[in-house]
């Protein structure tokens, strides 16, 4: 039997066709998965993963200090067009004060704003800031402790990555129960202070009793203290103006308290080094924010006070001597401090005082 060669032809013909269906749908297979690796690799939101950081501030949410902290973390976010973003945790719930700056080096946050004083004697340089200069602003000890800062830059700080430092206006003493119009009515008094505040305390004749600003308002409310030193804005900032009686506006002796802004070092070597450069602009501006906030609420602390019908003591010019007089010991104790430890405390103090009398200008 003779085979038909058009039936051949068309068999051969279905089936070529049949491999080339069955070719190119695994060719549009094949293109179709480049693509969507392709698409994957250079998608914007693949790309786009934010870097997720976390900041510790011990202030209360409500603090102005702790607005202005929450402020620089969504200024990061937007000048860095969402490659940051920050989870802030305010009020100590991530850590508390004394153990915030520990928990940045730990990495337990990324970021922390605290006081460099509730360690006291780990950054020994920077103690010449809180030193009683007879600070009369904000703006003014947030100046000194920045060229303090930029001048010797404290090996002890060098364990993370400072982003700025800010300091509070004036610290006053503030007591309850009793007046102290002058330096006799302070012996024997129990006065809430930390770092180098304590020894401010003693020098005018107090009992300094260490401890962090969250635990002063019921240590004063119980009666475990009978007063504080603090500056005027915590009177409202931290309500402390509800359990005193009496401000002694003592600036001859009035010290500052430098904050921290620091950063997890691992993890700032880890950012692009355009988000550095972001961030680095954004703390020249932010620090002195800080100091004039410190002015700004000093101002309703003092306003929190007269609504409150607390009694503001002003020292005569004799009495407001004595009171600085007194103080300078404290100044002389901190340079024999530092040449005990090989450090240079006498060039730390004269670098305080100049930029002190600069700002002041």
């Amino acid at each position: 039997m003779v085979s038909d060669p058009n039936s051949r032809l068309n068999t051969l013909t279905q089936s070529e066709e049949e491999m080339m269906r069955s070719g190119s749908v695994r060719f549009l297979v094949l293109l179709l998965g480049m693509a969507i690796l392709m698409f994957v690799g250079l998608s914007p939101a693949s790309a786009a993963d934010p870097i997720k950081l976390r900041y510790s501030n011990f202030f209360p949410a409500t603090h102005v200090q702790s607005q202005l902290a929450e402020a620089w973390c969504k200024e990061v976010e937007k000048r860095t067009n969402g490659k940051v973003k920050i989870e802030y945790y305010p009020g100590q719930t991530l850590t508390k004060a004394n153990v915030v700056y520990d928990g940045v080096v730990s990495g337990i946050s990324d970021l922390g704003l605290s006081v460099l004083g509730y360690t006291r004697g780990r950054f020994p340089l920077m103690e010449v800031v809180d030193l009683p200069l007879g600070y009369k602003s904000g703006v003014q000890a947030t100046k000194v402790a920045n060229a303090v800062y930029e001048k010797f830059k404290d090996k002890a700080l060098t364990d993370t990555q400072v982003m700025y430092l800010h300091a509070h206006g004036p610290g006053l003493l503030h007591t309850k129960g009793k007046a102290v119009e002058k330096l006799e009515d302070l012996q024997g008094l129990k006065i809430r202070s930390h770092g180098t505040s304590q020894k401010v305390v003693k020098a005018l004749g107090g009992t300094p009793v260490a401890m962090p600003m969250p635990e002063s308002y019921q240590a004063l409310e119980k009666g475990v203290v009978d007063g504080a030193v603090y500056p005027l804005e915590s009177n409202k900032g931290w309500k402390l103006g509800e359990v005193i009686d009496f401000v002694t506006m003592d600036f001859p002796a009035a010290y500052t308290t430098t904050f921290f802004v620091t950063m997890n070092k691992d993890k700032w070597n880890s950012l692009p080094e355009d988000v550095k450069k972001t961030i680095q602009e954004i703390n020249q501006e932010w620090s002195p924010k800080h100091g004039q906030a410190w002015d700004e609420i000093d101002k309703e602390g003092l306003q929190f006070l007269k609504e409150k019908n607390k009694k503001i003591i002003e020292l005569p010019p004799e009495e407001a001597k004595r009171w600085g007089e007194a103080v300078k010991p404290v100044l002389v104790e901190f340079v024999e401090e530092m040449k005990q430890k090989n450090l240079p405390g006498q060039e730390a103090l004269d670098t305080a005082q100049q930029a002190f009398k600069d700002a002041d200008k």
